[in-house]
């Protein structure tokens, strides 16, 4: 069985339907929020890839590149503000976010 380019096209969407399900399900815990950010941009990184293989063209693999560089700079940012977030408040639940305002 060859491995072709819709099977890549299902993990892509398996994956993203799994992190919009993460978002909408679980709105009380911010970690699982940003898990689950973290499976939808992962699922356009498979996507990218997988049509450049098709397409014998390197530019979805840069970009999926650049797009782990975000998604790594946008976990450490979102963890150190959950963290100071934390030492102020005491928990970090959602709910608790909507104090902020103001």
């Amino acid at each position: 069985m060859v491995i072709g380019l819709g099977h890549y096209l299902t993990v892509g969407a398996i994956l993203f339907v799994t992190g919009v399900f993460g978002i909408f399900l679980n709105r009380k815990n911010i970690i699982t929020i940003l898990m689950s950010v973290e499976l939808i941009l992962l699922s356009v990184n498979v996507n990218l890839v997988a049509f450049s293989a098709f397409l014998h063209d390197l530019a979805g693999q840069v970009f999926a590149l650049f797009i782990l560089t975000v998604a790594a700079a946008e976990a450490a940012i979102g963890l150190a503000i959950l963290v100071v977030f934390f030492r102020n408040r005491g928990s970090i639940a959602v709910d608790d976010v909507s104090t902020m305002k103001g």
